[in-house]
């Protein structure tokens, strides 16, 4: 369904990446195109201020005037616009259509979309897609990570593999994916939610449109199997990380693919560029959507054996006096760190954790501690709850320090065989997000001589 722009008018709630992008695609096609920021404006602002303002966009900062608001035809939301928003329920009571950025991209082309969504996971995994795909086609990475897919629009790619966060997902109105992928599901993001519920059913609406052709989900976790068996998952549903028919899965240390019946093995677990089982849980999603549109068997391991993981996302930094250090700054919730920490199996590790903290619970996390870690360095704001629930559940090798700095000198001086930033955590309190917060870890490695 393609709108007519004509005689409309649009406006953009928020100036964020995708907004911008919006604005700049619209500014060609509605002469009514305006942005609305409730933060004040920035010095760093000013360059794309101007120019979006050449094109005929207005732009206001400070709040949401009467004469920006008023007479809206259709509304596209930054990602993180909260629902609750007086504007945003203004709007929505006046029958304004409020969509998604990836909501205006899938309506304006044809290029079919294969959205990869997760708690955790689903950036590494549309890289990976995309990364396949791109030895066949013009497949580039999108939404989430790297460029809004509206801003690809003129490219007319193949295909879209675009991460969606939950929420995008719950702003998405239109958008009919071709492929859908969930990777796994844990709490998360409950704040703007306001429930675990609701933080489910927004990335579940992306399964539930009627033109999907393909949905795959983790087979290894029981909620995401369970809504595949539940009849509200629609298109032919594949699962990944469960020996079944219709998926991909570990056998004898390599990764098979099946589908109706016939089995290929794809690769070697030993050949794999990744490791730890959250990745081979990646590339097993990787493998199924490849084969679904038509990568052959060697270009598909051509391309798992040279991808290189995102950066912050267990990335390996360097080894210094034979301590490898590795920077996984992304695990933002324990969920996240779990699954680095368990890619560590008898060896002498150093974990640097800590943060805003986001109040859920740490049973699970101190377990794997437990299990996999030495040393815990804790830093930022959680300090406390972390060192009180690790201590009651048995681990009381912890150390505290104030900086990012000290706690990377503290770690060398342990002399471990890895160190680990897996901060389970928000990087708010110290830092202005994740990829700050990872990039001082490794520009202070880096520095070691």
């Amino acid at each position: 369904m393609k709108i007519d722009w004509n005689n409309k008018k649009v406006l953009i709630l928020g100036f964020s990446l995708s907004g911008k992008a919006v604005a700049r695609y619209l500014s060609g096609k509605c002469q009514q195109v305006f942005i609305t920021e409730a933060r004040e404006q920035k010095p760093e602002d000013e360059k794309e201020v101007k120019e979006l303002k050449s094109l005929g966009v207005k732009i206001e900062f400070g709040g949401h005037s009467e004469e920006f608001t008023s007479g809206v035809n259709v509304a596209v939301v930054s990602p993180s616009f909260p629902l609750d928003n007086e504007l945003y329920l203004k709007l929505k009571n006046e029958g304004v259509d409020i969509i998604s950025e990836p909501d205006l991209a899938y309506l304006e082309c044809d290029t079919p979309f294969i959205t990869i969504t997760g708690t955790n996971g689903k950036t590494t995994t549309t890289a990976l897609v995309s990364h396949i795909l791109s030895t066949q086609y013009n497949a580039p990475a999108c939404g989430n990570i790297g460029k809004p897919p509206v801003e690809l629009v003129k490219d007319s790619p193949d295909y879209f593999v675009c991460e969606m966060s939950s929420y995008q997902a719950e702003h998405s109105k239109y958008l009919q994916s071709k492929i859908a992928c969930w990777t796994n599901f844990t709490p998360d993001h409950i704040t703007w939610h306001k429930s675990l519920e609701n933080y489910f059913n927004a990335k579940a609406k992306l399964f539930g449109v009627d033109d999907i052709e393909f949905s795959i989900l983790n087979g290894n976790d029981e909620k995401l199997l369970e809504f595949a068996q539940s009849g509200k998952c629609n298109g032919k549903i594949f699962l990944f990380d469960k020996e079944t028919d219709n998926s991909s899965y570990i056998k004898n240390d390599a990764i098979y693919f099946k589908r109706d019946g016939k089995e290929e093995k794809i690769i070697d677990l030993k050949d794999c560029s990744l490791v730890g089982h959250h990745n081979y849980q990646n590339i097993m999603c990787g493998v199924i959507i490849a084969k679904l549109v038509g990568i052959t068997n060697e270009n598909l391991k051509s391309a798992i054996m040279s991808f290189k993981a995102p950066e912050h996302r267990l990335e390996k930094v360097r080894d210094y006096n034979g301590i490898t250090f590795y920077n996984d700054s992304k695990a933002t919730n324990p969920e996240a760190s779990i699954v680095a920490i368990d890619s560590f199996n008898n060896r002498n590790v150093v974990l640097i954790a800590g943060g805003r903290d986001k109040l859920t619970d740490l049973t699970e996390f101190c377990n794997s501690v437990n299990n996999h870690i030495k040393t815990v360095i804790l830093i930022g704001e959680a300090t406390e709850r972390f060192e009180e629930n690790l201590k009651n559940n048995g681990f009381s090798n912890i150390i505290k320090e104030e900086t990012m700095e000290t706690a990377i000198d503290k770690s060398i001086e342990l002399k471990p065989d890895v160190v680990l930033l897996s901060p389970a955590c928000a990087s708010f309190d110290m830092f202005t997000g994740y990829e700050h917060r990872g990039k001082v870890f490794k520009d202070y490695v880096l520095s070691k001589r």
